[in-house]
């Protein structure tokens, strides 16, 4: 099978591979791009896993919680270049949108299209934007969170927007949720605990574990074994509690909770970002 440059250039920089590598790997898997990923990870290849949001769209997230702080909303309002994204009435409206989402809870980013916003609805003065500044620009993510106790927190000039939602209320949380919010923010991770991890995404990291072990000539009997301490590694790397603290290495996230309550969770998280 031929691949093209742009296909080989795109996993490139998604993975900073080799270009033959990479134009190896399009070819091995027929162009499925997730699945040369997978190649060139079983064949040793070390890669940097560039984060989407450096490569993508522009816009602002907007992330914030009421007045309680037990419930939070965060809206990203896409365009298509950085100086639209930080135009005065791009902003503004991104932050109406955000406010009149707190105030009426949609459940879903079309209910939130159809709201009224100051005598028309939302998806209609998306429109009136676009004539207005004449750029494509898209209302193009909303997520709720509920708890005890939210937090909100907007990174890197609102470019990410992170809500924590925690089991108790509890006055350190102000800073320290707003610690472990910035973590989400910087690691990205997939899921709050390894219980959460998709049983998918489970199997897809044994899988390559176990290859990579075969690849290394490690005996078969032991081969398993290896894969799963991969698998452990992953989910210290890739899970929120298991993730080291970014503030003190020498803590886990988990650690840093049971600090502060020895029954304090994470109930959930969502992290938006730019091009998301």
């Amino acid at each position: 099978m031929s691949v093209t440059a742009a296909e080989v250039n795109k996993l490139r920089q998604k993975t900073g591979a080799g270009l033959m590598d990479c134009k190896k790997a399009l070819v091995e898997t027929s162009g499925d791009f997730e699945a040369a990923i997978d190649f060139l990870r079983k064949k040793g290849q070390k890669l940097s896993e560039l984060r989407s949001e450096r490569e993508a769209n522009e816009g602002v997230v907007v992330a914030n919680t009421n007045g309680d702080n037990t419930i939070g909303t965060v809206v990203y309002l896409s365009s298509e270049t950085d100086f639209v994204a930080k135009n005065d009435d791009f902003v503004n409206f991104a932050k109406a949108v955000s406010d009149k989402s707190l105030e009426a809870l949609p459940n879903s980013l079309d209910d939130l299209l159809a709201l009224d916003l100051n005598g028309s609805p939302i998806k209609d003065q998306v429109v009136e934007l676009v004539g207005k500044i004449g750029e494509k620009i898209t209302l193009s993510n909303y997520e709720k969170v509920e708890g005890e106790q939210v937090v909100a927190y907007n990174h890197a000039g609102n470019k990410i927007g992170v809500l924590v939602s925690f089991n108790q209320q509890n006055g350190t949380l102000e800073e320290t949720g707003k610690d472990i919010a910035m973590q989400i923010a910087a690691m990205s991770p997939i899921a709050v605990d390894a219980d959460e991890v998709p049983q998918d995404v489970k199997d897809r990291e044994m899988a390559i574990g176990r290859e990579q072990a075969i690849a290394e000539g490690k005996p078969e009997n032991i081969v398993d074994k290896i894969a799963e301490g991969k698998l452990q590694k992953f989910y210290k790397e890739n899970t929120l509690v298991n993730q080291q603290f970014v503030k003190d290495g020498s803590k886990t996230v988990a650690g840093v909770l049971k600090e502060i309550d020895s029954g304090l969770q994470v109930k959930s998280f969502k992290r938006v970002a730019v091009g998301g």
